[in-house]
This record gives C-alpha cells, sequence and structure tokens, in this order.
C-alpha cells in the first residue's frame, strides 16, 4: 500500500480563473488515481492539521524569515493579494500553505515509519520559495522543511532532495545548499524561469548538482544524464531519505515551458530511485496540463508498487 496524503483544503488556496497553478490540477490527479488498475493498492491519509503539528512552527524558520512569514499571514488575513506577479494570495492561502507543509512532515513520518515511498498530494507548491520571499507560484520551501525534519528523527543524518520539475528550484536549493547532511540536485530546462541553476552552482559543501537542459530535450537528453550524473551523484552522499521535488511540467504537452518528455519517463525516473532506496518521499510541485499531469503521476506511484 502507497499512503497518498491529501486533503480537500488544498483547493481552497485560490488563484484565479486564468492562472495555471489552479486546484484542478489536484482534482484531476486524484480523480485519475481513484480510477487506475492500482487503486486498490493506494491508502488515502489526511494531513495533520498544522495547529496540531508541534515542529511545524519552528521548522517554518529555519527556512524562512519571521518577517516573510509575517507577511504572507497578513496579506492573507487582509482579504489576499498579489504577493508577487506570479504568485497570488487569497484569504486562506497561508493556512493552506501551513497544511501543505504538514502534510510534507506526515510524508516524511509515512516513509520511515514503513521504509517504502509515500505522495504528497498538496498545493501549493514550494522549490521557488526563498526564505524571506514567495515567487513562482510557490509560498513556502516544502521539500527543504521537510528535510530539516527528516534530519531531527532518529538514524536520518543525510537527506537527498531530487529536484526534477522543468523549473530550477532556486528556493530549494539557497535554504539547503548550506547545510552539509542535505544534498540537492536539479534537472531543469535552461534558459527559463526564473534562471537560477547554472551547473557552476555546486553548493558550500559540493553538495549541489545542477543539470540544466536545452528546449526541446526529451528523454534521450535525461536517460544519459540519470545514469551518469543523477545516480552517482546521489549513490556517493548515501542519503538516509530521498526527497523528490515531483514537478511533471517538463512533459511534451505542458504548457509552461519546451522540453519534451513523454509520462510514462517518469516512470523511469521512479526507477532509478527505487534502485537507491525505497525510502523515497514524492512530493507535487509543477504540472500545468490536466491530463499529462495526472498520468505522469500515476507512472510514479505504478512503479513504486511493483
Amino acid at each position: 500500500m502507497l499512503p497518498v496524503i491529501y486533503s480537500d483544503e488544498f483547493l481552497d488556496h485560490k488563484t484565479g480563473k486564468y492562472h495555471p497553478e489552479t486546484p484542478e490540477r489536484l482534482i484531476a490527479i486524484a480523480n485519475a488515481l481513484k480510477a487506475a488498475t492500482f487503486a486498490d493498492k493506494i491508502t488515502w491519509r489526511a494531513p495533520t492539521p498544522a495547529p496540531e503539528q508541534p515542529e511545524l512552527m519552528s521548522l517554518l524558520v529555519e527556512a524562512h524569515s519571521p518577517a516573510y512569514i509575517k507577511k504572507l499571514s497578513f496579506i492573507a488575513s487582509s482579504g489576499g493579494g498579489p504577493l508577487d506577479g506570479d504568485t497570488p494570495i487569497s484569504p486562506r492561502s497561508y493556512d493552506v500553505a501551513l497544511l501543505a507543509v504538514s502534510a510534507w512532515l506526515d510524508g516524511v513520518v509515512a516513509v520511515l515509519e514503513s521504509n517504502n515511498p509515500a505522495f504528497v498530494l498538496a498545493r501549493p507548491p514550494g522549490h521557488h520559495a526563498e526564505s524571506d520571499a514567495g515567487m513562482g507560484f510557490c509560498l513556502f520551501s516544502n521539500a527543504a522543511i521537510a528535510a530539516f525534519f527528516a534530519l531531527k528523527q532518529p538514524g536520518i543524518n543525510r537527506v537527498a532532495i531530487l529536484d526534477w520539475d522543468v523549473h530550477h528550484g532556486n528556493g530549494t536549493q539557497s535554504i539547503v545548499e548550506t547545510h552539509q547532511q542535505i544534498a540537492y540536485c536539479s534537472l531543469h530546462q535552461y534558459p527559463c524561469y526564473p534562471g537560477t541553476g547554472r551547473a557552476t552552482e555546486r553548493g558550500f559543501y559540493d553538495n549541489v548538482l545542477n543539470l540544466p537542459v536545452p528546449p526541446g530535450s526529451d528523454i534521450t537528453v535525461y536517460q544519459p544524464l540519470f545514469e551518469k550524473k543523477v545516480v552517482p551523484f546521489l549513490t556517493n552522499f548515501q542519503p538516509d531519505l530521498l526527497i523528490v521535488s515531483a514537478g511533471y511540467d517538463a512533459n511534451a504537452a505542458d504548457p509552461l515551458a519546451s522540453i519534451n518528455l513523454q509520462s510514462e519517463d517518469y516512470g523511469l525516473f521512479t526507477d532509478y530511485c527505487l534502485a537507491l532506496t525505497r525510502k523515497i518521499l514524492f512530493g507535487l510541485e509543477g504540472g500545468y496540463d490536466f491530463d499529462a499531469l495526472s498520468q505522469s503521476v500515476l507512472a510514479t506511484i505504478e512503479r513504486c508498487l511493483l
């Protein structure tokens, strides 16, 4: 059985009629999972309410400045408004973002209890959120906070984050690259938003591996990178837990970038991860074509169930 951590409350982060990071993304994935041939092997779990997650706020300030957290709360409580040009805030966005963080923490616990994968089906996404600024649809740095939380658990001394979203996770990298116990690896289109993620960026402890790929790339570009770069980097780091920032906007059908992966390619990526460890937390980041997104998530989860 594979846990999927989800709540309808994640739909309450409202971004507006024409915004690509829409609640319907989660609805499409949830419907596809419930109709899948392996639906009986999925356990749906509600996230712990944020006020009941004892370490949540202390973990939040490990990743984000108190001033930024206060600003986000103020905008939401004042009725909402733009955080930046790409990132709208609605009245419930702050609470929903906290619940998303809680879901990623629950995901860590689920993986460490079972030594098997779990999937966090939450929004808003997080990998663009920097310590003092949200951006690129992202409010809190879910993956980085989950890594900090994991390192506080018994037997966890090293955590790796693999980010296969089509955009570089500038927020995740900036938050974790100073931590010797965390490694960050990203495959992303370049040039593309947000303009970061050069191959020369190696982190403070040689703990960052950026693999920029040109527009038009497909699996014939990605597969050698996994085999020659990603797998050796992660193997050498020897993580006790692998966190995957699972964005699916490198799919050929996605409207926000120009990479030509197919949905089944994410099954191959998942196989590479599972060959390293079964202690993997997958957490949703991008992906904006509903069908391509849903099929890509299904490819990921199906491989975890084999």
